[in-house]
């Protein structure tokens, strides 16, 4: 037996322990795709060949692969203090960087709750939506507005207000009650092919007013939706609706959160979506892109008032939640070294400089076969292909593979191809994912 195949049946025979996340777990182990190295916009898999990052990772590394500045940082900090506990206890870290947060954050949200990643971070937003009501003396208010085709994690919480039918429906029956759902805003009719915000569909907002009127606004905690839905296939917002969401949770008392675990930190031409999009939230969830996915980490950005009116009570703790890792050392040092190479290197701003060339590049791809729609902003796009006949999903999954073995990484999600590469990204680069794209799709037809 050769060298090369010995490597092969032991890679193979350590594939069998690991039950992968989110992943077609028989079909990867008879044909795996393992990366061994990055750097930069490049992975190296475990044969040694480069692929492009066309995905920064899963939404995460916006400053590309291999910081050294991040890796010393985490390497400092290891050094000095690997742990320290956060109940009843702190250390620096963790306040500079809450600091640094509040910072750039939309103005007034300057309270920050550390968790240690984006379901934990919807959790604990749900939590504090409840816990601001009932310091308020407005217990009634429990229920929560989520929408269609949202996704905010894989917590019972962030399940039940998501809106993905594939994530819900295996655990229908645990799902929190008292949750019911906004319309989502995709228009593949009146809106294929948009670039940027579609400029109709912003009255589909004014269903929460008949969600009001059916619960009753004295019951309703919360209202969470991501200002651009990632994970369902890059769908925007219409122009206008995410201001008449605002306009009526303020009307009604109700929280608007925003979950910024996707579109954080750059990804769609600002520090948040929000700020883009001139929008102010109650609340936002993040996660991903804070320590440039080095270490697991989440945050939730919140308005002043809310922590204000839960520090009224008598002495003691003021909400009875939290992680054992929340605002670890480790990862709060990573976070503020990747904060310092966004601003150092005006990564934010660079998303949008390089918007227009990144649109005009994904909308070159109109008029391949079976595409149906093409979606846009900053630098994030998603193509969408009519299904095949062999079932849905089969595709776009075909698409990503033929990527992959070219020497590009894309994301599929059933029929949609996002594209989010790192914010370091180049002209050439862009070219070089869309080429690899249509190539893919010309041969997968």
């Amino acid at each position: 037996m050769s060298d090369s195949q010995t490597n092969m049946q032991g890679e193979a025979q350590s594939l069998e322990h690991y039950w992968m996340p989110f992943t077609a777990n028989r079909q990867f182990k008879s044909k795996p795709r393992l990366l061994a190295e990055a750097q930069g916009m490049y992975y190296k898999d475990t044969k040694g060949r480069s692929v492009l990052d066309g995905t920064a990772g899963l939404w995460c590394c916006n400053a590309g692969h291999g910081r050294k500045e991040i890796s010393q940082a985490v390497s400092k900090q290891i050094h000095q203090m690997d742990y320290a506990p956060s109940f009843q206890m702190g250390h620096p870290l963790a306040f500079e960087l809450a600091e640094r947060l509040a910072q750039i954050s939309p103005e007034g949200l300057n309270k920050v709750f550390f968790t240690n990643s984006g379901s934990e971070s919807v959790d604990s937003a749900l939590k504090i939506a409840i816990n601001y009501h009932r310091a308020r003396g407005e217990s009634t208010r429990t229920r929560f507005i989520g929408r269609e085709l949202g996704y905010h994690g894989v917590g019972f919480g962030g399940i039940s207000v998501g809106g993905i039918g594939g994530n819900r429906k295996t655990f229908s029956q645990q799902l929190l009650p008292g949750v019911d759902h906004l319309p989502h805003t995709l228009d593949m009719q009146g809106n294929a092919f948009s670039r940027g915000m579609p400029k109709t569909g912003a009255e589909k907002a004014d269903v929460l007013e008949q969600l009001v009127a059916l619960h009753g606004a004295e019951n309703i905690a919360a209202v969470i939706v991501e200002p651009m839905s990632g994970s369902a296939g890059v769908i925007l917002p219409p122009e206008g609706y995410l201001q008449r969401l605002r306009e009526i949770t303020k009307k009604y008392g109700i929280l608007l959160i925003f979950d910024e675990v996707i579109t954080g930190f750059g990804r769609v031409g600002d520090a948040f979506a929000s700020q883009r999009w001139g929008v102010t939230p109650d609340m936002i969830t993040t996660a991903k892109a804070l320590n440039n996915g080095a270490i697991p980490m989440g945050a939730v950005l919140i308005d002043d008032a809310i922590y204000d009116a839960s520090m009224q009570g008598p002495d003691g703790i003021e909400l009875f939640h939290g992680y054992t890792y929340s605002g670890h050392p480790v990862a709060a040092a990573a976070a503020i070294a990747s904060l310092d190479i966004y601003q150092n290197e005006q990564l934010f701003e660079r998303s949008r400089e390089l918007e227009g060339y990144f649109e005009e590049a994904v909308h070159s791809l109109k008029g391949l076969p079976n595409i149906i729609d093409i979606r846009n902003i900053g630098l994030v796009g998603g193509i969408q292909f009519s299904p095949s006949e062999e079932g849905v999903g089969k595709r776009g999954f075909g698409i990503f593979e033929h990527c992959f073995a070219n020497g590009t990484l894309v994301r599929a999600t059933a029929d949609i191809i996002a594209i989010s590469p790192p914010l370091i990204i180049d002209k050439q680069q862009i070219d070089q994912i869309v080429n690899t794209l249509g190539d893919a799709i010309r041969a997968v037809g």
